[in-house]
């Protein structure tokens, strides 16, 4: 999806592509003449207000009304601290991986690699004993990729299913998430059949406006009646902070969308830098989700949901109306979240296959009624937004986040550009071990409050 628009100019001579070396890079002088950005065509290029509204847009989706319940489980003073940091660390990894790929780039001489290219070729040219799993990394990335974007889409799909039953059930009585959770499945796969994203478009910003207008409403029930601070514990419980750390994740990193955003900036220069779009973006994002997260968790302790639309006094019309208007706008980015995969899947691993048929559309179709399908069932089958948004966030964004990037910057800097004493590599490593640790917490954690929700709903029904 990222390079869709984005023609690569004739060079001529191309080490990478003409398989002479692999992109080694041990002879720079040959490449200082060389910038990949001045060799991109986009068709539509965005400028930087553009971009920087693209990267909010895609940041600010169910996570921000997730970050509350992540206060919960962390505490509110090790929330606001933890989620600066998160933040913070995030927003350089992101610089880590978008700096590394245009040092590849200009290496290879070729305008733009995608995220599994460069991974590929990251370690290609580093240590020998990462070598060997060159050939494997693009499939491994694209993994967690798709399982990200499929994790989003599983998300939202129950996220709209219990917020229309949260209103539906004040004037048909109470029936199973379940039910509502099947009827959204025609709309879910209309959308997912569009297949060009321009059709999408008006939709977006309609998805945008009703965003904005539904965080002003947001906003005023929380700020009303706040308790007693003293009340709310500053720190929670070692066991469920991996659980804020998945959470914040999910609701903070958005790798996918930002190695999209720079592909198609008119002026990728203007993309990093301390006054760059990514940094400004992220500050914002990182206030708005610090923000809600403090007072949302502030204003309802313990009893607060995964979604904050679920604490608010579903019998007046103004917090039914809220419901309704965020299930509609993260409808319509199921749409361009489930995209992606079928992009992915189809571009890389399918329609090479398929070379020659005559049902390439059809296959083409069926592609994208898996993939609806996939979703539906793992929702169904864990109908906990909470511990859903913290599965896919500690999963795959410990290593898409964290652990690849660094990974990346390590085989591009080795052996002889890793800094004094080797702090690049130090430092790096350090990004690993909180990726891979996040991983295994995160999901260790996510899934040990599945099997109990599980038993708790069993013994219930018994």
């Amino acid at each position: 999806m990222a390079n869709e628009n984005v023609k690569l100019k004739p060079l001529g001579t191309n080490k990478y592509t003409d398989g002479e070396g692999g992109g080694d890079g041990n002879s720079p002088s040959s490449n200082e003449d060389y910038d990949p950005h001045l060799y991109r065509e986009v068709e539509n290029p965005t400028t930087n207000i553009e971009t920087l509204i693209h990267l909010l847009k895609g940041c600010l989706g169910t996570g921000i009304l997730a970050m509350p319940e992540a206060f919960k489980n962390s505490g509110l003073l090790n929330g606001l601290v933890s989620t600066f940091l998160i933040g913070a660390l995030c927003t350089y990894c992101l610089h880590v991986l978008v700096k590394a790929q245009y040092v590849m780039c200009k290496r290879l001489r070729v305008p733009i690699l995608s995220y599994p290219q460069s991974m590929k070729v990251a370690l290609e040219s580093g240590p020998q004993c990462l070598r060997p799993f060159a050939k494997y990394s693009p499939l491994l990335v694209d993994f967690f990729l798709i399982a990200y974007q499929l994790g989003i889409c599983c998300v939202y799909i129950v996220f709209v299913g219990v917020n229309v039953k949260v209103v539906v059930d004040q004037y048909l009585g109470k029936a199973s998430i379940t039910i509502y959770i099947l009827c959204t499945f025609i709309p879910f796969l209309l959308i997912n059949c569009i297949r060009n994203l321009k059709l999408l478009a008006p939709f977006s910003t309609l998805a945008n406006i009703i965003t904005l207008a539904s965080f002003g409403v947001v906003c005023y029930y929380v700020f009303q009646d706040l308790p007693d601070i003293s009340d709310r514990p500053s720190f929670g419980r070692l066991y469920t902070y991996p659980l804020f750390f998945g959470t914040t994740l999910f609701a903070l990193e958005a790798v996918g969308v930002v190695i999209a955003l720079e592909n198609n900036m008119k002026t990728p220069k203007n993309f990093g830098g301390y006054c760059g779009v990514l940094n400004i973006g992220m500050v914002v994002v990182t206030v708005l989700y610090v923000g809600l997260g403090f007072i949302g968790y502030w204003k309802y302790g313990d009893d607060v949901q995964a979604s904050l639309t679920l604490n608010f006094p579903i019998h007046e019309p103004m917090a039914q109306a809220i419901s309704i208007l965020y299930s509609i706008a993260i409808f319509i980015s199921y749409g361009l979240q489930g995209y992606v995969p079928v992009a992915i899947i189809w571009n890389t691993y399918i329609v090479k296959r398929l070379e020659g048929s005559s049902h390439l559309l059809a296959w083409e179709y069926l592609l994208r009624f898996a993939c609806v399908i996939v979703t539906f069932v793992l929702a169904l089958t864990i109908p906990m937004l909470g511990l859903f948004i913290s599965l896919f966030g500690a999963f795959c964004l410990s290593a898409l986040g964290f652990a690849f990037p660094a990974i990346m910057e390590i085989c591009v800097y080795w052996p002889d550009n890793l800094g004094p004493f080797r702090w690049v590599l130090i430092k790096d490593v350090l990004l690993i071990l909180v990726g891979v640790v996040g991983l295994l917490a995160g999901s260790y954690s996510c899934i040990s409050e599945m099997v109990a929700e599980f038993q708790r709903l069993a013994a219930e029904g018994n």
